[in-house]
Formats: C-alpha cells, sequence, structure tokens
C-alpha cells in the first residue's frame, strides 16, 4: 500500500521527477552577458582540491547567473541531451536512474543464466527465474490472457452487492487491491505501534478531477476508448464493450466525486480517521469488514484507520445500488489494466498507448528488459537490493555519507536554536524532535527473509502475482506489532531519498549516494551542494507543513503554541505565492505550479539548502586554505550553488510537465533549481547580483522559515 506520509525528495516508484523550463518570470527574458563573479577567474588561480568534479563547460556564459541561474547552469546541456524516445523525461535524476539500471540489468542477466544452478530457495534463484520468464516473450505470448481467466470467470459468476463484497475480500486476500487499498502504517496517535489503514483508490485516471472537469473530456474520451479496447482483448464482443466501457467511466466519476483532491490527500487530518470495527460498518452497512479481515488473516483488536469516510460511504452506496454488470464491467477491466505488463503484447500495447502516449506524451515503450526488471523490483526490490549493494556500494562512502549527515543535522540544530520568529517553548520542542532523528544510509541493517515466496520457472504472471500475495501479507503481519523504525520504505537501487514523520527518519539509498549528488573524494562545496541539500532538504520536512505536526516519536499531535503556529503559515504562505506564480511550460501560460501542492517539498528545499549552506561554511572553518581557494575559477559558495542546480537540471515532454503539474507534489526540477537560492542572501553575495534582478527575492517578497 502507498504510505501518503513518506516525503520522497523527488517522485518516488518512477523516479519520475518534475523537469521543466524555466520560470514564467525569467522565460522571455533576454540573455545578458554573465556578470564577472560568474565568469571563471584569472589564470593562474590556484585550486584548492586535486581535481575538478564540475565541468565548467557546461555553464552558459551567455545566460546571466542573476537572472536565469537554471539556464546559467544547466541550458546547454539540456540542449545537448534530449530525452529519449522510451522517456518522458530526462535529467541529472533520470541519468544516474540509467546508471542503476543498468547495474541491476548485469545483476539479473547473470543470476537468469546461473538460475539452474544456484542455491535452491535462494534470492539469486528467485529472482534469475522471475526476470528469465518475464523475458520469455514467446510463452506469454502463447499464454495470452489465460492467465487471468480464472479471476473473469469469477467475476462474470457474481449476483448480487453481496457477491461483490464477497469477490473484493477473495481479492484482497490474494494481494489483488480493486476500489480502495489496505496496508499496515504506524498509528498516528501512537506511532510505536502499528495498524491497519484502509484509503480511497480505484480511479484509472489520475486524480478526481480528470473525471469532472470540462478541460480534460479529451483525455476522458481516449480513456473509454482504452477501457472498451482492453475489455475487447479479454474476448468481451466490440459493442458490448464499448457500453461496458460507459459503465467503468460513469461507476468511477461517482468514486471521483466521494475522494480528495491531491492537496486535500497531503493534510494529515485526511490520512487518519481511527474507528472500531463497529463504527466502520456504521459507515459501509453493506461491507463487513470483521468479514473482510478474517479473509485477510489479520486481527484488529480497537480498530483501524477508515481514513476517508466520505469516500468509503460511497464505495457502499455503489455496492448497494449500483447494477451488477456495472460492477462486473468496472472489476472485469482492471483486473486486465492491472495485469496488462504481465500479458501478451496486445494488452501491453494497448496500455501504453492510454498511459505512455496519450496521457505522458512518450513516443516508445521502454525496451522490454527495463520493463521486466520493473516487475522484478516490484515483486523483490529489496532482495534484487541486497545484490546490487554487495556488486556497488562501498563502505567509505556510507562513513563519508554520515559525516555529512551529522554536520548537516547540527547546522539545522543551530537554525532552530536561533530562529528570531519562534519562542523558546516551540523551540524546546523543536530540538526534542531534532534529537530523535534517525538517519538510515545506504541499505538495511538487517535484510527481508524471501524463504516464503515460490517462483515458479517460466510461469511469469503466476509469480508476479505470488509476490504480490507474499508482499501484502509481510505488511499485514506488522498489525498490531512494534513500529520498527530501522525497516526501509525504499530500494537501495533507488536515486532518491526520504523522511518519514510517523517514526521520524531520514533515510539516503545507496544508489543517490554517487555522483552529480555525492563524490567519496569531492571538495565539500560540490557535497555540500548536492547530497549535503539532499540530507538538509529530508530533515527539514521534519518540520515543513505536514511534518511540523508530528512530534518526535512519530504521533500527529500539536506541539507549537497558536502565536508560533500563525507565524510559521504567514511564512509559509508567501512561498505558497511565489511557486503560484511560476508557469513553467513555454507554450501554456495559464498552467501554473500549485503553491499549496508542492508546499512541503518546497520548504524542504529552502531549509535544506539554507541548512547545507551553514554546513559547509563549519567545515571550510575548519580548512581555511579550501576556503580561500578557487577551483575552475570559482569560489566554494559558487560551487556549492552551482551543484544545486546541475542536480535539478533536465527536460521533459509538455503532456509530461502538464500530468505533474496536476499530481505531483514536487515544484518542476527547474524552479527548485532557483527557488530557495532566489531567497538567500547567500546566493546574491556569491554571484554578485543586485536586487531587481530575478534571482534576487527581497523585502516581503523573500522568504525565511528554518
Amino acid at each position: 500500500m502507498t504510505k501518503p506520509y513518506l516525503k520522497p525528495l523527488a517522485l518516488a516508484v518512477s523516479l519520475a521527477l518534475s523537469l521543466t523550463a524555466c520560470g514564467k518570470q525569467e522565460q522571455n527574458a533576454p540573455a545578458e552577458p554573465a556578470k564577472s563573479a560568474s565568469a571563471p577567474a584569472a589564470a593562474g588561480t590556484v585550486a584548492a582540491a586535486p581535481r575538478s568534479v564540475f565541468d565548467v563547460s557546461e555553464l552558459d556564459p551567455n545566460i546571466n547567473a542573476c537572472q536565469d541561474f537554471n539556464g546559467f547552469v544547466n541550458a546547454k546541456w539540456v540542449a545537448a541531451n534530449p530525452i529519449p524516445s522510451d522517456r518522458t523525461r530526462w535529467g541529472a535524476f533520470d541519468k544516474l536512474a540509467e546508471d542503476s539500471l543498468n547495474t541491476q540489468h548485469a545483476i539479473v542477466e547473470a543470476a537468469a543464466k546461473d538460475a539452474a544452478g544456484a542455491k535452491p530457495g535462494s534470492i539469486e534463484q528467485k529472482i534469475g527465474y522471475l526476470y528469465a520468464a518475464g523475458m520469455d516473450e514467446a510463452a506469454i505470448e502463447k499464454a495470452g490472457f489465460e492467465p487471468i481467466k480464472p479471476k473473469l470467470d469469477a467475476i462474470a459468476a457474481l449476483k448480487s452487492g453481496k457477491d461483490v463484497a464477497d469477490y473484493l475480500d477473495k481479492s484482497f486476500g490474494e494481494g489483488d487491491m480493486q476500489v480502495f487499498q489496505f496496508g499496515s502504517g504506524a498509528d498516528f496517535k501512537n506511532a510505536k505501534m502499528q495498524i491497519g489503514y484502509a484509503n480511497q483508490s480505484g480511479l484509472g485516471l489520475p486524480t478526481r478531477d480528470y473525471y469532472l472537469d470540462d478541460k480534460y473530456k479529451d483525455i476522458r474520451d481516449a480513456y473509454l476508448a482504452y477501457v472498451a479496447k482492453t475489455l475487447a482483448l479479454t474476448g468481451v464482443p466490440e459493442a458490448d464493450a464499448k457500453k461496458q466501457a460507459d459503465q467503468v467511466l460513469a461507476f468511477e466519476t461517482e468514486l471521483a466525486k466521494a475522494s480528495l483532491s491531491p492537496v486535500e490527500e497531503r493534510d494529515p487530518k485526511n490520512q487518519y480517521h481511527f474507528v472500531s470495527v463497529k463504527e466502520a460498518g456504521k459507515v459501509t452497512p453493506h461491507f463487513d469488514w470483521e468479514k473482510f479481515f478474517q479473509a485477510q488473516g489479520v486481527t484488529i483488536d480497537k480498530g483501524f484507520s477508515l481514513s476517508q469516510p466520505k469516500f468509503f460511504a460511497e464505495f457502499d452506496k455503489l455496492l448497494a445500488k449500483a447494477p451488477v454488470d456495472q460492477w462486473q464491467a468496472y472489476l472485469r477491466f482492471h483486473v486486465a489494466d492491472d495485469a496488462s505488463p504481465l500479458l501478451s503484447k496486445a494488452f501491453q500495447d494497448n496500455k501504453f498507448d492510454f498511459y505512455g502516449k496519450t496521457l505522458s506524451g512518450q513516443p516508445e515503450q521502454k525496451p522490454r528488459w527495463k520493463r521486466v526488471l520493473g516487475a522484478v523490483n516490484g515483486s523483490m526490490g529489496e532482495a534484487l537490493g541486497q545484490l546490487y549493494v554487495a556488486k556497488v556500494f562501498k563502505p567509505e562512502a556510507k562513513q563519508r555519507a554520515q559525516e555529512l549527515v551529522d554536520n548537516v543535522r547540527n547546522a539545522l540544530k543551530a537554525r532552530i536554536e536561533n530562529l528570531d520568529w519562534m519562542s523558546d517553548e516551540t523551540k524546546a520542542k523543536a530540538i526534542a524532535k531534532w534529537n530523535t532523528f534517525l538517519p538510515k544510509i545506504g541499505y538495511p541493517d538487517k535484510w527481508r527473509d524471501w524463504s516464503g515466496l515460490e517462483v515458479k520457472p517460466g510461469d511469469y504472471y503466476g509469480s508476479v502475482q505470488a509476490a504480490a500475495k507474499f508482499n501484502y501479507q509481510y505488511d499485514l503481519s506488522k498489525i498490531g506489532k512494534p513500529t520498527d523504525r530501522l525497516e526501509w520504505g525504499m530500494t537501495p537501487q533507488t536515486v532518491n531519498a526520504y523522511y518519514n514523520p510517523t517514526d521520524n527518519t531520514i533515510n539516503f539509498p545507496a544508489a543517490i549516494l554517487q555522483p552529480p549528488f555525492f563524490y567519496a573524494d569531492g571538495d565539500d562545496a560540490i557535497n555540500y551542494g548536492g547530497i549535503g541539500a539532499v540530507i538538509g532538504h529530508e530533515a527539514s520536512h521534519g518540520f515543513d507543513d505536514e511534518g511540523s505536526q508530528f512530534d518526535g516519536d512519530g504521533n500527529n499531535v500539536n506541539w507549537w503554541t497558536k502565536a508560533d503556529r500563525e507565524k510559521f503559515e504567514a511564512r509559509t504562505d508567501k512561498l505558497v505565492q511565489q511557486f503560484n506564480d511560476y508557469a513553467p511550460i513555454k507554450d501554456k501560460p495559464d498552467a501554473h505550479v500549485n503553491g499549496k501542492l508542492t508546499l512541503g517539498e518546497n520548504i524542504a528545499d529552502l531549509g535544506g539548502l539554507n541548512v547545507a549552506y551553514d554546513a559547509l561554511q563549519a567545515a571550510l572553518k575548519k580548512n581555511p586554505q579550501e576556503a580561500g581557494g578557487k577551483i575552475d575559477g570559482y569560489t566554494q559558495d559558487q560551487r556549492f550553488f552551482l551543484n544545486w542546480a546541475r542536480v535539478w537540471r533536465g527536460s521533459v515532454r509538455e503532456k509530461q510537465a502538464l500530468l505533474y503539474l496536476n499530481t505531483d507534489p514536487h515544484a518542476p526540477a527547474s524552479l527548485r533549481a532557483i527557488g530557495a537560492p532566489s531567497n538567500m542572501g547567500a546566493f546574491a553575495a556569491a554571484f554578485q547580483c543586485k536586487p531587481g534582478d530575478a534571482m534576487v527575492r527581497s523585502g516581503d517578497k523573500q522568504v525565511k522559515i528554518w
């Protein structure tokens, strides 16, 4: 189950970053010569480090750093690195993720080659069998949609709303979730214990607005065609498939009306609604939760979180009043849709045509090995991570990263202690939370046990389904048990990082601990501008608009005085307005960033970059020689900001950019390159920018929070 409260650095799962063009305030500005502070210094400057890890030839001297810092740092690279045809965006994150995929590819290819001779039951054998089965296109093509026929037959046999409820009970027990999601999570009121969470889901389009807003009619029409074709591929006659597609869209529209928007979902009040099983039954009188939990093999003690009661009331209404044939159409479509990546080429191509081409603007599918590798990661991600770490992650990298974490955390503590707008009472509680931060670096201290998962050679669909059930039962096994703060919510091979407010941990997978974020032997400015800012970002999430509603134990409680909270919100409102003003898509001037949707990430960027800068200054005081020298003509302060902008370089296809504006809690990456620095006096000083320059927000427009 997706944990809505996890706070990744970038859009998680597919590493889909919001990379777009420059913000509105810069996009029409004429290019100006670079100011002297942005240009390389005269020859003969003494370098402060043995080698450069930043290619200054990538900088564009024709763009003024004080007007468009993202363009100054990244425009030349973006122009020289077009988006590959099998992607919707391309940038620093994506390139690093591609490197990780290539390493993983070598691992799974070797595992597949050696699977028969591997130790029986080992993760190497299971991964090898799973990957080999996925790459056997002939067998998958021959099977067609045969693997899902038992489910389709079960759906065809439904005769009443009660039958539908019984079907859902059984389907969930097999790891197949329809309509809603269910899984474990820390109790918002007692975070040291795990409880069950039921959350809204069930939509095939990205958000509720895609069903309700006239401007998405073309996408709805394309979705209808996709649903009809998907049903037709399962043997439904064409005329019936079109009729059933109408039923599916109408059904999902009713769910959408009762669903929360992405902004509403960010509010912790909408993520937790604790009820007893009896109380849940009053919300859904036609759905027996006690029977559902028995089917899942879960014992619910005092209760669970029925997180969005309005949604579940609508679900119950549909159980009672929606015609059974409409339920059948809905369930039949979603079974086929979910399984499409595992079925024959016709199913795969059909799904890509809508979700890839129409919705995201991606010209070509990824090669099959990447798609199958995605299924391996979805099924056995941590097991693959165990093999990945053994191959690529060096102990000295973890040690250097730990030093950076400690230094950045100390800088955050100093920032909190010296705030001029927060009372001593609230500061004391903020420091108490800071004291309980748990950083985790690289990979889990204890790896998962996969001995209960059976992967059958040559059975791709069956093995992925077995893994779905295995992982679902593993998740449910946590309910009623103490929260394990050492457990990871992200695999080591993922190029990302995250903060979890319910266990107060900051987490940095092995795959992000490499260039351009981190150089084990690089100079401080580059490392603090890269991974140091990432560390600061995740730590600052503990004090963003959501994280600040949780204490150091992970409980959703108010630890603020009323006056301090009002001051905090007045400051964050200015950041909302800053990002609301950005219109990052060149030909779409009315498509603005949603400042409220992206607020948490923008707070974390601003706090994280300030904290990392402070940590750099502390490090340079210990090494005056490095502080005073330049590398490739740039000061340490300049290099710090240069690397911050470099990690956000990239571009994105227009359709994907629009989709991100509607769904992604992260601002477009080009704006992340400039948003935080433009609020920092240190940036203006480093590049000799003046009031009135686009990269200088001053007076009432300057945002200062942490």
